[in-house]
This record gives structure tokens, C-alpha cells and sequence, in this order.
């Protein structure tokens, strides 16, 4: 079943059926203030941490059909009483007109039509502003004049959301309304747990005169609360009651009575959800209560994405593929940016778990084109959770910056993930390629302490924490030689007793090492380049001595040798990223690799996608940890986890295999689902973290939408290694590798204050391979298009060779010491 459009020439998704087979989100605003708002206008709005400052009060496991968080009811006059319902569809469930929910780039826009009432609403925070702003217009399409009442409604949530999801009886008790009405008839609600009330007030409001509030969720529902949120007793009364709540369950509702609407007419209303200091809730009411700068924000948000889309703009003969690469993707990718794995409906924002190290370091790579300071900045707070031994800690609260170790083990066995502080490395050196501010490489950065105040803590600078991070790897190594895998590497659910050795760990070691030879070399540090070099070829080795498994390349090595991810295994016998990852650490070269890529075609490979590994464990193992947790099939135990495919797509174009990469980017495209729905379920505008595998009966079914690693991955994969402009130090390399089927493609892009007009013809049908580049009329040695101080260049390119370089720094110089060793 179809549930809706992508209309690409608006940038948008158009929802037109509210019933999805689950709630489908989009996200406003960022994390310094906003959220989620799903497709029916409920929110999850937050202040800087969705654990410690949340305002509104979303449970994501009520059914859809329920209040949640925010909505809006209207009410029209009928003999003595009045007809109440939700131009949401939620939670009164009217039948409807017309529906349409339209999944904008930053905002949500609303339009329905329900009983001759038209009602279009834009939900959206205003850049650099801690509101969401409603921009309600409502439209009489009647033939005759209709008297309407517009009563949008929010329900708080203590700022302490674990406490307010476990009932603390200290939430209720300290939960606090005030009313303000103002001389022009608008009121502003100020909502505060009682220990916040001189820090930080939430206040809800809007722009036109008020007939009556309500604070209180009981008095507003009514009848003791068994008046329901589909019905609330209270809105059959001429007013509302105007409580302000002292305690309880509290609410923000203000009822509007817009008096009688000719046929035809529509009246605006403008509501804002924000919080601020005390002192200054209500000059940052003001603002919004302009309708002037109402519309001057919108129009700064639509310049914001013109901006940061414009970056990078291709078009390729694969419409769906244009559409995912050039808005939904990158948007994704600005999304898990800013919220990491914090908050979803399937990842609340709740507890232990905050901004983690390893996400955020993939993350910030596939915004680096887009928003290159914001991502600096994000580096920098990465990097001041490293601590002085070079790894990292796991996660960290974006508030107090107080980081931890994330899950352990008590048995003895090491804390430490031991990937972390290696996605740092990749993360710091694709800034450098994207933005040449090796300026970035002297800032001095403070290493983590739990026991020293930040002023006491050591510190280094960026350059000295990459050094230290590969260090950290090099010194803890196992009985192969293999990097030790601590509690957990990039897969979670794998955690193994004792000495326990990575071979992904290995490959992410390997892949660094790469990125700093190159480094070095660009700042003509020789002596660390060649010990990296010879770094390279010692692991490099190991792995090719100790890994290989005939057909493959194993996972881990257990303590006591036994090997995971081997034919000797009768579970898990294979893992997709042993094999990705070998290759893109310059690890396997020829056949090895050829092969390991044929065993994840056959063995990993679905229609749905790659599964992370292949048999599935069917019973719990406590010493494998939590991937015995899931039924076979289901998440890390052998389903689809998407992240994983993106890194097959990257290793299959440095083999020069362009047909299935793209195979690959296909099959996972959620797009490509939109005109069948069927157990997909998700949102098809977005990727999602996992599908379950075909050992589940549940084949096919997705889950855990938006924040996941398969956002930057992919748009790398897409961008960077099938279209193929890649970012360097000495310029922007071109190296596509395509579907032999393409004449070619094109891609404006803006690198280092330059724009690049690339035109790339394929007229061999080749996969891979450049014959000339011809740059402003002029042929260029080699594939690198030189950098410029500004201005606009044209860049032609022929296909024309097939090559087998694996490209992407894979350097002879490397090569040379494998051998030499």
C-alpha cells in the first residue's frame, strides 16, 4: 500500500494517508532546542539533552491513535453545544477530506480538510531560536458562515524525563502553571518543575486575544479523567476554566474563539512552545507574535537548506538515486549530526545513554561539505572525552559534558571499547581533505578526568590525540597480534571474555593508519609516515597470516584462540564487515578480496539487504554476549543492520565493481519501498538502523528510523566512491565507479571556497576507470582537479580504462613495505 509521494521539486515527502503502519517522524530544530513531530502533530520537544531538559511529554509506546505531547482541536458552534475535532486526525479520528502531512527539510507542515474546514499548520524552530513555532491557518469552505474555536493543546513533561517515564511521585508534586494575560488578550503560560522556576521557565502562547486557558490535564479532560483526550468534557463548556496548576499532570491550552468565518475566509493564529529565563520569557514571546517575523524565519530556514544542499548536487540517468543523494539523504545526514543516537522513538533519550563517541565521529563525515564549523565543533567535544591513553570514553551528555564508559562486563574484563577513539582519526582527517584548516591540527584540547576539573586536566594538541588513539591500539594487542577488542567493538552485541581479538578493530587500525601516512606526508613529517608505513605492513600482515579462512576472513578470536566467524563455526560463521573492512584497510588485495566480496554475495547477500552475519544464533550465550539476545535474523544476530551495507558498496568500487555497488545502494534505497509499503513499515524519506533478516519470519520488516550510521555511510558511499569525488589534500580527486549501463553523470560541487562544474562521460560503458580530466580547457596529469581560490571551474572527465587502482589512499609507498617486511 502506498501512504504517500516524494515531490522533490518542494523537497518534500507528502504523507497522504495518516494511518502508516507505524509513526513516521521528522525532526525540527536541533539539539540545542527541538525534537521530533510525527506525522499526526504530535512533538518530543528538548533543550540542549532529551534526558535532563525535556518539555513535552511523548510516550512513543501509546498507540498512535492517542494524544501526544502536542495537538490542536477546533470547535464549531452547533444548535447548544459544539462539534470538537483535531485537524490531525489525532486523537479524535473524524473522518477526513483531505490529509496531507508534508515532511519538509527542518519543518512539518500540516494540511487537512474535516467538516468544510480547511486547516494548514507549519511546525518549525525558527534558526537559532528556542521555539517551535505553529503558523496555524484556518479556512471556512463551507457556503455558509461558521462560528470556530481553535484551541491548540500541549502536555509537559518534567524536565527529568526517566523520572517523569517511572512516575517519581516527587514529578507530580513539584509541577507548576502560571498565567500571564496581557493587555492586548494574549496569554502566556509559564510551565516549571518548582526547583527550575529561577533558571529556566517553558512557556506556551500565541499571537491573537485568548477566550480562556486550561493548565490542568484532569480539569481539561474531565469527569475525573475519564473524559478522554478523543473527547475532553471540558471543551462542551462556552470557556474554559482558567486553573493554573499547582500540581499534577499539567497542560497548556488556550482556547481561541475566532467568532464567525464567511465562506472563503481564512484567519491566521501563531502559537510558540519555547523556554528561556524567567527574565526573558516574555521579550522572546514578543518576537513571534509578529507575523512579519514569522515569515522572515521560515524563508531563513529554506535559505539554510538552499545552503547546505547546494554543496553537492549530482545528477545521474537513476532518478531514485538523484533524490536520495541530493535531499533526503544529506538531510539525514545533518540529522544524526546533531542528535547522534539520542532521541527517537526507538532510542528515548532516556538514562545512561547519551551523545556517543564512536556515532558522532562517523556522523560529523557526511556533513563536512555542508556545515564544516558545526562539525568542528563537534570534533572538539569528542575529542575532550578522550582520555590520556589515547582511548576514549563511550559516551558523554551534551549539558554537563560528564562522559562514561557505556556497558561492561564484571567479570574482570577490559572497559574500554576498543574502536572508539579510532573513528576520531577517519573523522579528523576527512575535515582536513574537505576544509585544508590544518590550523585545526595546533588547537590544544583537554584529555578526560573524571577526578580533575577541566582547568587541571591534561591537555594536547588535536594532532597529539590522533597519535595517541593509534598508540592506544598499537600497545593493546592479543596473542595474534590482533588488536584486543575490549568490551565491544563497532558490533555491541558481540562481547567476549578476557583477551578477546578484533579483526575489525584490526581493519579500522589499518584504515587510520592510511589516513595518517597520508597526513603525515602532506605535512612533511617523514619519520612518523614511515614508522605508520611499516605500522601498516606489520598488521597488515597479521591479518593475512591469522584471518584468513579459506573463503573469507574471520571476525574475532575468542581467548583461547577459537575463531568467530569460521567455517568451524556452526553460528555465525560469517560477518559482513570482516570482509568490507579488510578491503578498505588495504588489507586484502587480488584474489583475497575478490573472494571475501564473493562470500558476502553469496552467503550475506538479500533483495532487502546485507545481513551483518550469517547463521544466526539460536539460544543465549552469555559468553557471546548480546547478540544471543535476539531471535536469528533479528538485529545484530544475522539481520539486515544497514549500517553494514554501505562499507560493501565502498569495497566493492575499490575492487572496481560499480554494477554491484550500485546493486547494493538499491536495495536498501527506502525510497525504492514507497509504492509498496508491505513489512518495510518505516518512513521511506529516511534510512532506517535495521531489516530483519531472512532466518526471521518477520523478513523485511524495518525499525528504528533516522539516527543511524547508515546516513553518512551511505551518502560516502554514494558520494565519494560511486560518483567518486573524493576530497583530498592536494585537491578533489575524481575516481567514479559506476554501472557500466551510465553515459555518465554530473555534480556541481563546492570545495574549499571554489565551485566545481563536473561532467563525467562514460562512453566505454565502463565501471571504472579515467582516461583524461580536462579542467577550465586544460588537461591535468593524473585524476586530482587542483585547488582554487574561488571562482567557478569546469571539469571534464572520460572514462575510458578499466583500472585497478584501489584508489581512496591506497598508497604504493605502503605497498612497497608490506613486501619489504
Amino acid at each position: 500500500m502506498k501512504y504517500g509521494y516524494f515531490d522533490d521539486d518542494k523537497r518534500e515527502y507528502v504523507i497522504t494517508n495518516p494511518k502508516t503502519p507505524v509513526k513516521w517522524t521528522n525532526y525540527v530544530g536541533t539539539l540545542a532546542f527541538g525534537g521530533i513531530v510525527d506525522h499526526t502533530g504530535g512533538s518530543l520537544i528538548c533543550k540542549g539533552d532529551p534526558a535532563l531538559n525535556r518539555i513535552t511529554k511523548y510516550m512513543p509506546q501509546l498507540p498512535s491513535s492517542q494524544f501526544k505531547g502536542e495537538g490542536m482541536y477546533l470547535r464549531i458552534k452547533e444548535g447548544d453545544g459544539y462539534k470538537i475535532f483535531s485537524p490531525f486526525f489525532v486523537p479524535t479520528l473524524d473522518a477526513y477530506d483531505k490529509y496531507e502531512c508534508h515532511v519538509g527539510l527542518g519543518y512539518q507542515r500540516i494540511v487537512s480538510e474535516f467538516h468544510g474546514i480547511r486547516t494548514e499548520v507549519a511546525i518549525f524552530v525558527p534558526p537559532g531560536e528556542h521555539v517551535v513555532v505553529r503558523d496555524i491557518n484556518v479556512t471556512n469552505l463551507r457556503k455558509e458562515v461558521v462560528e470556530l474555536d481553535v484551541i491548540p493543546v500541549v502536555e509537559f513533561s518534567h524536565f527529568d524525563a526517566l523520572k517523569q517515564y517511572t512516575n517519581a511521585d516527587w514529578v507530580p508534586q513539584t509541577m507548576t502553571v502560571d498565567a500571564e494575560r496581557n493587555a492586548d488578550g494574549t496569554v502566556l503560560l509559564r510551565q516549571y518543575a518548582f526547583m527550575k522556576k529561577q533558571y529556566e521557565n517553558n512557556f506556551f502562547t500565541s499571537n491573537v486575544p485568548v477566550d480562556s486557558f486550561q493548565t490542568d490535564r484532569k480539569e481539561f479532560l474531565g469527569d475525573n479523567e475519564y473524559g478522554t483526550w478523543a473527547n475532553p468534557l471540558e471543551l462542551q463548556n462556552e470557556s474554559l476554566s482558567n486553573s493554573e496548576a499547582r500540581r499534577g499532570d499539567t497542560i497548556a491550552a488556550l482556547l481561541h474563539k475566532l467568532g464567525e468565518l464567511a465562506p472563503g475566509e481564512t484567519k491566521r493564529i501563531v502559537t510558540q512552545l519555547g523556554q528561556d529565563e524567567p527574565g526573558m520569557v516574555a521579550e522572546t514571546a514578543k518576537k513571534f507574535r509578529c507575523l512579519e517575523n514569522v515569515d522572515a524565519a521560515f524563508r531563513s530556514l529554506g535559505q539554510f537548506w538552499d545552503e547546505y544542499l547546494s554543496k553537492n548536487w549530482i545528477e545521474t540517468p537513476d532518478a531514485a538515486f538523484n533524490s536520495m543523494v541530493n535531499i533526503h539523504n544529506p538531510r539525514q545526514c545533518h540529522t544524526t549530526m546533531n542528535w547522534s543516537r539520542y532521541l527517537s522513538l526507538y532510542q528515548l533519550g532516556l538514562g545512561a545513554r547519551g551523545i556517543g563517541f564512536r556515532d558522532s565521529s562517523q556522523d560529523v563525515m557526511g556533513v563536512l561539505a555542508g556545515v564544516p564549523d558545526d562539525a568542528r565543533a563537534l570534533m572538539r567535544k569528542l575529542l575532550s572525552v578522550q582520555l590520556p591513553n589515547g582511548s576514549a570514553m563511550h559516551q558523554f551528555f551534551p549539558l554537563t559534558m560528564e562522559a562514561n564508559e557505556g556497558d561492561s562486563r564484571e567479570d574482570g574484563h577490559k572497559q574500554w571499547y576498543g574502536d572508539d577513539h579510532l573513528w576520531i582519526v577517519q573523522a579528523v582527517s576527512a575535515y582536513l581533505k574537505e576544509t585544508g584548516d590544518y590550523g585545526f591540527l595546533k588547537e590544544e584540547i583537554p584529555f578526560y578526568s573524571k577526578a580533575l576539573p577541566l582547568e587541571k586536566r591534561e591537555k594536547g594538541t588535536v594532532l597529539e590525540h590522533l597519535h595517541r588513539a593509534m598508540e592506544f591500539t598499537q600497545a593493546n594487542t592479543g596473542a595474534h597480534g590482533l588488536p584486543l577488542l575490549g568490551f565491544a567493538d563497532w558490533n555491541d552485541c558481540v562481547n567476549l571474555l578476557g583477551a578477546a581479538e578484533s579483526v575489525m578493530i584490526a581493519n579500522l587500525y589499518g584504515r587510520a593508519l592510511q589516513e595518517m601516512i597520508e597526513l603525515m606526508d602532506h605535512l612533511g613529517a617523514q619519520p612518523a609516515a614511515e614508522k605508520y608505513r611499516a605500522d601498516h605492513a606489520r598488521m597488515k600482515k597479521v591479518v593475512n597470516e591469522t584471518c584468513w579462512d579459506g573463503e573469507w576472513f574471520v571476525r574475532y578470536y575468542e581467548e583461547d584462540g577459537t575463531p568467530i566467524g569460521s567455517k568451524q563455526n556452526s553460528e555465525g560463521q560469517i560477518y559482513a564487515n570482516a570482509q568490507s573492512w579488510s578491503v578498505f584497510s588495504g588489507f586484502a588485495e587480488g584474489d583475497r578480496a575478490e573472494q571475501a566480496l564473493e562470500s558476502v554475495h553469496g552467503k550475506l547477500n538479500t533483495d532487502r539487504g546485507i545481513k551483518l552475519s550469517w547463521p544466526g544464533y539460536n539460544g543465549f550465550d552469555p559468553t557471546k554476549g548480546g547478540i544471543t539476545t535476539y531471535p536469528p535474523g533479528a538485529k545484530e544476530n544475522g539481520g539486515i543492520f544497514l549500517h553494514t551495507n554501505p562499507w560493501v558498496m565502498i569495497a566493492e568500487t575499490l575492487v572496481g565493481n560499480g554494477d554491484r555497488a550500485f546493486q547494493y545502494y538499491n536495495q536498501i534505497n527506502p525510497a525504492a519501498r514507497n509504492d509498496d509499503i508491505g513489512r518495510f513499515e518505516c518512513e521511506p524519506y529516511c534510512y532506517p538502523q535495521n531489516i530483519l533478516g531472512d532466518e526471521h519470519p518477520q523478513f523485511g520488516l524495518a525499525r528504528n528510523s533516522w539516527l543511524s550510521g547508515t546516513s553518512s555511510w551511505t551518502y560516502q558511499a554514494a558520494t565519494k566512491f560511486i560518483v567518486g569525488i573524493m576530497p583530498t589534500h592536494g585537491g578533489l580527486e575524481i575516481n567514479p565507479c559506476i554501472p557500466k549501463a551510465w553515459d555518465g553523470f554530473k555534480v556541481v560541487r563546492k570545495f574549499r571556497g571554489a565551485t566545481y562544474r563536473i561532467e563525467v562521460e562514460n562512453p566505454e560503458h565502463i565501471s571504472k576507470g579515467v582516461a583524461s580530466v580536462v579542467v577550465d580547457g586544460e588537461p591535468v596529469e593524473g585524476n586530482v582537479v587542483p585547488v582554487f581560490d574561488g571562482g567557478e571551474h569546469s571539469v571534464e572527465v572520460l572514462m575510458g580504462r578499466e583500472s585497478n587502482d584501489a584508489g581512496f589512499g591506497m598508497k604504493n609507498k605502503v605497498q612497497e613495505a608490506t613486501a619489504a617486511l
